[in-house]
């Protein structure tokens, strides 16, 4: 397929034999079409290097009433929780959703920002890239006016409204669990430091262990600990160890299940010899064996949370907009990973 063409929803339709309508509501993530349509349709608009036309979407909606929603990728269970949430207080105030992925690129959530900047949307929720460590490309929104909420992962330094969780809460609540059980060496997996739920998920983990007088070991600390291939790593190190952990309290779950996994395969029993809590509580948690611990971010609350929040904002008439920060309270469920008896 030659690189300069611009592909429109109708070459995607015509490719895949399918209405034009059809691959909107696929990229849409819209659960009315199987999850085999929208993979291959998300596929191909890929390989195509498709862009929507913010600009003629809005002009064929007619009035406004659209809120844009910008994050990593919706084929995580959180995210996708999340926007459900924003779908359900959206649908019923009259407003559609545009949703856009940035796959964890600044330069694509940059790039995505300037043409919803362009699109007549009257809002936008986000949740940064893992890549994004300054709101530059988000500055023109509150420059023009526009409100903006940001979700889970929000930029500090810029003041306005977010939805969060008790990220630090959730962390230490998941180690006291764990030292309440009797682990007396805990290992965390932490996120990267510069996005603040994982700055605050590791204060958690400190906060903890000076609450129950242990001592803070940096070593025990692997940071940049996010997918399930770094966990599987981070394991092994702290495996090599002649002073081995036995307890992990892992940042996200996928880096926790590669760990249970190359633990299990190194002949550790879970939890006796190695107790694990992991942090979202996607949905394999509850299905592998032994399950596994983890803090739930309410995420459908979040996306409900955001989404009234913004819509609030788009329909005050003044222009003097208090920003407010929702913070959601963590709850941990406690699973097999954890629990010897």
């Amino acid at each position: 397929m030659p690189p300069s063409k611009k592909y429109t929803l109708h070459d995607i339709a015509r490719e895949l034999n399918v209405s034009a309508s059809t691959v909107s509501r696929a990229l849409q993530n819209n659960p009315r079409i199987s999850e085999g349509m929208r993979r291959n349709v998300k596929e191909l608009a890929d390989k195509m290097e498709y862009q929507p036309d913010f600009r003629a979407m809005s002009l064929r909606k007619g009035s406004g009433k659209t809120i844009g929603v910008l994050l990593p990728q919706v084929d995580r269970h959180f995210f996708a929780t999340v926007l459900r949430g924003v779908d359900e207080v959206s649908s019923e105030a009259g407003y559609n959703v545009l949703i856009c992925q940035s796959y964890e690129s600044v330069a694509k959530e940059a790039a995505l920002a300037r043409s919803l900047m362009t699109g007549k949307i009257d809002g936008l929720l986000a949740s940064i890239s893992i890549e994004t460590r300054n709101g530059e490309h988000f500055e023109q929104f509150r420059r023009k006016n526009l409100p903006l909420v940001f979700f889970d992962r929000a930029l500090e330094s810029m003041q306005v409204s977010q939805v969060i969780l008790d990220d630090r809460k959730g962390a230490m609540m998941a180690v006291e669990h764990l030292i309440e059980n009797g682990r007396k060496k805990i290992a965390h997996f932490a996120g990267p430091g510069h996005i603040q739920i994982y700055a605050n998920r590791t204060q958690g983990y400190l906060d903890a262990l000076k609450k129950h007088d242990f001592t803070v070991d940096e070593r025990l600390i692997l940071k940049g600990v996010i997918t399930r291939q770094a966990g599987c790593e981070a394991f092994r190190i702290l495996n090599d160890r002649v002073d081995k952990p036995d307890a992990i309290f892992s940042s996200g779950d996928y880096s926790a299940l590669g760990a249970m996994i190359c633990a299990k395969e190194a002949g550790l029993r879970v939890p006796q010899d190695l107790a694990f809590v992991g942090f979202a509580n996607e949905p394999f948690g509850s299905i592998i064996n032994p399950t596994l611990s983890s803090v739930d971010q309410h995420a459908l609350e979040m996306g409900r949370q955001a989404a009234t929040l913004l819509i609030q904002e788009i329909e005050n008439k003044t222009k003097s907009f208090i920003p407010r920060k929702i913070v959601l309270d963590p709850l941990l469920i406690v699973r097999q990973s954890t629990q010897i008896h």
